[in-house]
């Protein structure tokens, strides 16, 4: 499968560049995708949640009316959850809420993610370029130039480059990061995902392992 590399101006370069076939043109395993979606949720998540239940809240012990005779459920303590002010029935606690996932599973779950994204033509090459500044305009005329100023994008980088950061960070629905960092989660929640032409030998090596 090849695809036409285009530079910061959204023009053709004349030159191609064939993506893997073990990598952007498998069956996706739609299973696999939801299971690393969902680990990367779970690992965002604080767990810190607390809620008092009847034995942490302050309040009187004594029994508030007599066992029987009153015509009503019988009720032993105001700290009880069905009295306003009581505590919390089965509140919630704070726990850790991620799980394990195998290496072959997360890997068969990129590339499924990027053989969806191959599919829906969704995948941009784009000519290596630096920045010599951190500039948001400019950046910005990048993504206007590829038409992508009004979509959700995930650019990725063949290495750490701070100004081209920099630049996007305060463009809404623009993420970039370096190959390293890439994750399922990441190119699904985009639209359309910009490969730096630099990323691809380290995308294709990860992943064909």
């Amino acid at each position: 499968m090849k695809v036409a590399v285009v530079d910061k101006n959204g023009k053709e370069t004349g030159r191609q560049v064939a993506l893997s076939k073990e990598v952007f043109a498998i069956d996706p395993n739609d299973h696999a995708v939801y299971l690393d979606v969902k680990q990367y949720l779970a690992n965002q998540r604080q767990g810190t949640h607390k809620a008092k239940e009847r034995a942490e809240i302050t309040g009187s012990t004594r029994k508030i009316k007599k066992q029987k005779g009153t015509g009503t459920a019988r009720a032993g303590s105001i700290k009880s959850g069905l009295f306003r002010g009581g505590g919390r029935i089965f509140g919630p606690r704070p726990r850790n809420y991620s799980f394990k996932l195998n290496k072959n599973t997360k890997r068969l779950a990129r590339k499924s993610a990027l053989s969806m994204k191959a599919s829906e033509k969704a995948i941009i090459v784009l000519e290596d370029f630096t920045m010599d500044a951190p500039k948001t305009q400019e950046f910005g005329q990048v993504l206007k130039s590829l038409g992508l100023e009004n979509k959700k994008s995930l650019i990725v980088l063949g290495e750490s480059n701070n100004n081209v950061y920099l630049s996007s960070r305060n463009l809404k629905g623009t993420n970039v990061i370096t190959s390293s960092e890439l994750s399922t989660y990441k190119i699904m929640n985009a639209s359309s995902l910009v490969l730096f032409e630099g990323s691809l030998e380290t995308i294709t090596t990860n992943l064909s392992k």
